[in-house]
């Protein structure tokens, strides 16, 4: 054992894993299979007092430092070689406040175990579609799921989350305490601190959504996602859309051939959803139609077929400002080039309540970008090399079309400048300075890193 896990044995509650341990790979492992690091210490802990003796005695013994939450990073930020994992998925608390719409999360609790209890309430917040995604990841990194139009990302509608530093403290930030700490963590990818509980606002959502997706064929690639351009640049907030494009998921009617899913969801009555939402599945060529009202948690999983652990996944991602003929045409050459049958590309169109929220109120910058692009692979056999190709040539082709970086949540190991384009120059120096005061020996690295000044 090294002198840093016999340091932090000392009145530590949780478990300590290190190498040589029995359970140490599967403690060391993450969402993404691709990723595979050696930490030298990973600290599983119970709660807050467990965090601040483990980031004291990474502090002491020079330690760098990986934060795990639910491990879903796209990156697999969540392990690292040498250095301490604080571990946090087995705090998965979730309290609702249903009086004052308000929900307590722990930094290892899931969109699932999230929307399960807010939905006892029918409250909900916006969320990562992807159940099995964790709140505290989303949430540092800014948030976009199906209710973003409707009451902004995640990070909007944080109102408060307990944090500890790298020196030691543990403060309780919102805009009242801590403003600027407060807006930093709203999109600042965790570098300031490891979060040990978040606190949400929280909407009337339910019992059931207006929800589910349109089908149609990719030879209708260039006309359906320009018809879906055209009715979103009017489309009421209450109306979130994403389309990809990739084989069909969790649909086994249809056959195994690339298409264009352009999924919706629809936060206020059904009955006006229903209006809403007609142009698009009076779409040409439209092959299945799954559109209904069923309860919101239940559309919160649908995307998670085949979205589980253990398979390689590289992925990039790309703000458009430009979603023009020539833009769709890029876009549709490199869906005609998908590596194979789980790869996809997704794009997310934005506007609505993202667009309202003030530049400089949180660390999430593209405010105004109408369009988000990922591009993402995932394989379970043969080299990693093909796919991640393919998601470089994705993002050079579509590069000219941008509003100017990078979604943080949705970022591999692309480089420093890749960070700094994520955030804009001027917000990023700004961020430095927040990490000169909060962490300038940056013992929160293991990210997207906002490097100190120092």
């Amino acid at each position: 054992m090294s002198k840093a896990a016999a340091a932090l044995a000392e009145g530590f509650r949780g478990d300590i894993v290190v190498p040589g341990d029995a359970d140490y790979d599967a403690a060391r492992a993450v969402w993404n299979g691709a990723v595979d690091r050696r930490p030298e210490v990973i600290a599983r802990c119970t709660g807050a007092a467990d965090v601040l003796q483990a980031v004291a005695v990474a502090r002491e013994h020079g330690l760098h430092v990986a934060v795990r939450g639910a491990g879903h990073s796209l990156a697999g930020l969540g392990t690292c070689d040498g250095g301490m994992v604080v571990d946090l998925s087995r705090l998965t608390g979730v309290r609702v406040d249903p009086a004052r719409r308000l929900a307590r999360a722990q930094p290892g609790a899931t969109w699932g175990a999230f929307d399960h209890e807010t939905q006892a309430f029918d409250l909900a917040t916006t969320g990562s579609p992807y159940s099995g995604s964790g709140v505290a990841g989303t949430t540092l990194g800014g948030g976009l799921g199906w209710l973003a139009r409707s009451y902004g990302l995640t990070c909007d509608n944080l109102v408060e989350a307990d944090v500890v530093t790298a020196d030691g403290r543990l403060l309780t930030v919102s805009a009242a305490a801590h403003p600027e700490l407060f807006a930093g963590l709203r999109g600042g990818g965790g570098n300031f601190g490891v979060v040990t509980s978040f606190t949400y606002r929280l909407h009337r959502v339910g019992p059931h959504v207006l929800c589910g997706a349109v089908y149609v064929p990719v030879e209708l690639l260039a006309p359906t996602l320009a018809a879906v351009r055209d009715f979103m640049a009017a489309a009421p907030d209450g109306l979130t859309v994403m389309v990809e494009f990739g084989r069909p998921r969790g649909m086994p009617q249809l056959p195994a051939r690339t298409m264009l899913r352009i999924g919706l969801c629809w936060s206020g009555r059904a009955d006006r959803g229903r209006e809403a939402v007609a142009p698009l599945r009076a779409l040409p060529g439209v092959v299945a139609d799954t559109v209904q009202t069923r309860p919101y948690p239940l559309w919160q999983k649908m995307l998670d077929v085949d979205r589980g652990p253990g398979a390689g996944n590289v992925g990039r991602s790309e703000f458009l400002s430009v979603l023009d003929g020539t833009a769709i045409d890029r876009l549709a050459a490199q869906v005609d080039a998908l590596p194979g049958p789980s790869a996809q590309l997704q794009l997310a169109f934005l506007g609505g309540a993202v667009a309202r929220v003030g530049p400089e109120d949180t660390a999430y910058t593209y405010r105004t970008a109408p369009y988000l692009l990922s591009a993402v692979a995932r394989w379970t056999d043969g080299p990693a090399e093909p796919h991640a190709a393919w998601v470089r040539r994705c993002w050079e082709a579509m590069r000219p079309f941008s509003s100017g970086g990078a979604y943080v949540n949705l970022m591999g190991a692309e480089g420093q400048g890749r960070v700094v384009e994520a955030y804009g120059l001027a917000k990023y120096e700004r961020l430095v300075a927040l990490k000169d005061r909060y962490d300038p020996a940056n013992l929160f690295r293991v990210n997207q890193n906002v490097r100190p000044s120092g």
